[in-house]
């Protein structure tokens, strides 16, 4: 099965680069990313960036000629590193709570998960307390994020494996909030104990839905 894979919404793409203008891009990008992590949006200034990217100014202001095109790039790039990961084989579009067990283990298991936290839920963080017109952009990242769940549960519905009755709007709301929640609770104690607990009990009321346990 393949899942949807419709581009970032809001976000346009760039001109076409060579491939070496590709990589230069996506190297400002990445660091971008990281220093904004560090710095905070306000904090991230040309100079930083143009050290840590290995690039001079000139070519930082040809690929993002503004903070604000700097920063929905950002976003639709670590955007894509989330939904490209969530809309792999390995979790099978979500279409069962096997599924969801196995995208709960990979996080709780990860070791450094408490300590880098969620990249776009981390970018959020920053972006969401600055004035630049990205806020639609941000929503749009996440909404799709959320679909992925939304659209899984929706399949698990559809071919009698969840009650009628389940939401699954609502249950995939429930599941990114338990993930963005126990993710930043985990930083903040330094410990891997609050996203488990978060994504188990959100899993675990998924299966209340199930139809028949064998089922799902």
């Amino acid at each position: 099965m393949v899942c949807d894979m419709t581009p970032t919404a809001g976000v346009r793409e760039p001109h076409a680069l060579t491939g070496r203008g590709q990589a230069t891009r996506a190297r400002i990008l990445e660091h971008a990313a990281e220093l904004i992590y560090v710095h905070g949006v306000h904090g991230t200034n040309n100079e930083l960036l143009r050290r840590a990217a290995g690039v001079s100014g000139s070519q930082l202001n040809h690929y993002f000629p503004t903070k604000e095109s700097l920063v929905l790039a950002v976003i639709a790039w670590q955007a894509e590193r989330v939904l490209t990961f969530h809309r792999g084989e390995r979790f099978a579009c979500f279409d069962s709570l096997d599924a969801f067990r196995d995208w709960a283990t990979h996080y709780i298991g990860y070791e450094r998960a408490y300590r880098e936290g969620c990249s776009l839920g981390s970018l959020a963080s920053e972006i969401i307390k600055t004035d630049l017109d990205v806020h639609d952009q941000l929503a749009s990242a996440f909404d799709q994020w959320r679909d992925i769940f939304r659209d899984g549960i929706a399949r698990m519905q559809q071919v009698g494996r969840l009650r009628a009755e389940a939401d699954p709007e609502q249950l995939a709301n429930l599941v990114l909030a338990a993930f963005q929640g126990g993710m930043l609770l985990a930083q903040v104690a330094r410990d891997i104990a609050p996203l488990r607990d978060a994504l188990t009990a959100a899993i675990d009321h998924l299966q209340t839905f199930a139809t028949s346990p064998g089922d799902v």
